[in-house]
């Protein structure tokens, strides 16, 4: 069945199965290998992705479920990695292994949209369902607050 999807402000028609995880249809049919593979079950967030600029595990969203709406994923987050997140990401040396950062990264834009300032429990509570398995959570908050304050000028 043939899908039509807005993926980065560019336009894409996709023959999948309605059931098909936005994941594979990102990675598989766009070749978009930014957003990661982790679990399968929506409880790492290595697939993270924004859909009309809320935060969604793809690996559970069905291709069906984001058809008519803006898709964004790690690659059209900046072309030239210009967003206050990845520059504090970067400034901040969080990666360590990188797998999740994608996911992390996408999750820390979504939740500067929802908080411009936030706590660090606004942090701990909006990030909490991206799991970094070389715990360079202190890194990410820190980048987090920083990004913040790269946005507000």
């Amino acid at each position: 069945m043939a899908f039509d999807l807005n993926v980065n402000g560019a336009s894409y028609t996709v023959d999948v199965e309605p059931e098909t995880p936005l994941l594979w249809v990102i990675r598989d049919n766009l070749g978009m290998t930014g957003t990661k593979y982790g679990c399968g079950i929506a409880k790492c967030g290595a697939c993270t992705v924004h859909i009309d600029g809320k935060k969604v595990f793809s690996c559970t969203t069905k291709v069906s479920a984001a058809v008519g709406k803006e898709i964004t994923t790690i690659e059209g987050l900046s072309e030239d990695n210009s967003h206050p997140v990845q520059i504090a990401w970067i400034e901040e040396d969080v990666p360590q292994c990188g797998y999740c950062q994608s996911g992390q990264i996408m999750a820390a834009a979504a939740l500067l949209e929802q908080h411009p300032s936030p706590s660090d429990l606004n942090i701990d509570t909006l990030m909490s369902d991206n799991i970094c398995r070389c715990g360079t959570y202190s890194r990410i908050r820190k980048a987090i607050h920083r990004a913040a304050e790269i946005a507000q000028g």
